[in-house]
């Protein structure tokens, strides 16, 4: 087998591995909203943990991006990953949960950036596109996730029980990937985070990311509260689990259809898909249309993260890792903004109606990815 398949493989196995834990304390949620009795705005403040700790590992992710090749922390930070994720499910106080959650999200900041500047290097050994097949594999490893989360709640396993099989798991997993990762792969230019004016290009495809992490976000979040409170679906998980289905399935087609169509009409597809799903979801608050409005949120979501991160390979100013790195800030911020706003508006207002922030975010998409194409043509 050629070398650069083994990478292919053993990065797809990191990328599904993420998917997978992520899932599984997303969909674990209301789980975790039950056992401390938390309202809506208590779980939002609760959830803010993860991008506030993401936004610690800021200086950290850019600074490893710039001295290390990726593959040690890669391994590392999965590591620690899985510890933090078992924690989650042993937390019995509101500190511990809070403090398992944050370290759990400071470690996928370094694995996320690690695996997608692995990405972008590998890319370049194949004459096809490849980097929107490792988000489906990560999309994949979340619908894993998700149904082996409704098996765990529809059998009444203990949240304790499932976060340590899928944290031993991962554990085995990421040690064996490890020996067949790509290395060598340490930019030698444009490493250094330059301060000052923001570089036009990585600052709309920063906004790209921001209005995208509110969407993915919100419903990685707050698709199976909504499924439990607003559907009054036992089985929670059910909406989540299509969500992450129909990403999966389209993330595979992402490629293609950026080569059909182009990736400006592309964006504009995943804005009108991203909006009509949730108002689906929102004005026929029942089970069946709920499901295909998130069925619809899946697909219109699943190409915006690859295509922002295929152009952040293309920066003239930064290298791949720090480009991703910038980048993904502005998603972290999404991080921090959306999903706890939908808690304070649900507090407020009903679940239902905060759902709205994520028809706005959608469609926001729109204007801001035709300024980035029309400024990238300018400059070209």
């Amino acid at each position: 087998m050629e070398l650069k398949i083994k990478q292919r493989i053993a990065l797809s196995t990191y990328f599904f591995l993420s998917g997978l834990c992520f899932a599984t304390w997303a969909s674990r949620i209301p789980t975790i909203k039950t056992f401390f009795n938390f309202n809506e705005a208590e779980l939002g403040t609760v959830l803010l943990a993860m991008p506030i700790a993401s936004m610690i590992g800021l200086p950290i992710s850019g600074w490893i991006v710039s001295k290390f090749n990726s593959r040690g922390p890669l391994l590392i930070s999965f590591i620690f990953f899985a510890i933090a994720l078992l924690f989650i499910g042993y937390a019995k106080t509101s500190f511990l949960l809070v403090a398992a959650i944050s370290a759990f999200a400071f470690f996928m900041r370094i694995l996320n950036i690690a695996m997608n500047a692995q990405s972008i290097t590998l890319q370049k050994k194949f004459k096809k596109k490849i980097v929107s097949s490792f988000h489906g594999l990560w999309s994949t490893g979340g619908l894993i996730g998700v149904g082996y989360s409704t098996l765990m709640v529809k059998t009444g396993v203990s949240i304790e029980h499932h976060l340590l099989q899928i944290s031993i798991l991962t554990l085995i997993i990421t040690t064996i990937a490890y020996f067949y990762s790509l290395k060598d792969d340490k930019s030698t230019t444009g490493n250094k985070l330059i301060f000052g004016k923001p570089d036009p290009f990585i600052f709309y495809l920063g906004l790209l990311v921001f209005f995208a992490a509110v969407c993915e976000g919100g419903m990685f979040d707050w698709s199976g509260v909504y499924f439990k409170e607003v559907i009054k679906e036992d089985v929670f998980t059910y909406g989540y689990l299509l969500f992450m289905t129909c990403m999966a399935i389209s993330r595979f087609f992402s490629d293609r259809l950026m080569d059909f169509i182009g990736m400006p009409k592309t964006f504009i597809l995943s804005a009108v898909l991203i909006a009509s799903g949730i108002f689906t979801a929102i004005v026929f608050p029942t089970f069946w249309p709920a499901l295909i409005g998130f069925c619809l949120v899946g697909i219109g979501t699943a190409p915006i993260f690859p295509m922002t991160f295929i152009l952040a390979g293309t920066s003239n100013k930064y290298s791949p890792g720090m480009a991703i790195s910038i980048i993904a800030t502005y998603g972290i911020l999404g991080m921090l903004i959306g999903p706890p706003l939908i808690g304070y508006l649900a507090h407020a207002v009903g679940l239902k109606y905060a759902f709205y922030i994520f028809v706005v975010s959608g469609l926001s998409l729109i204007p801001f990815s035709q300024f980035l194409f029309r400024y990238q043509k300018k400059v070209t």
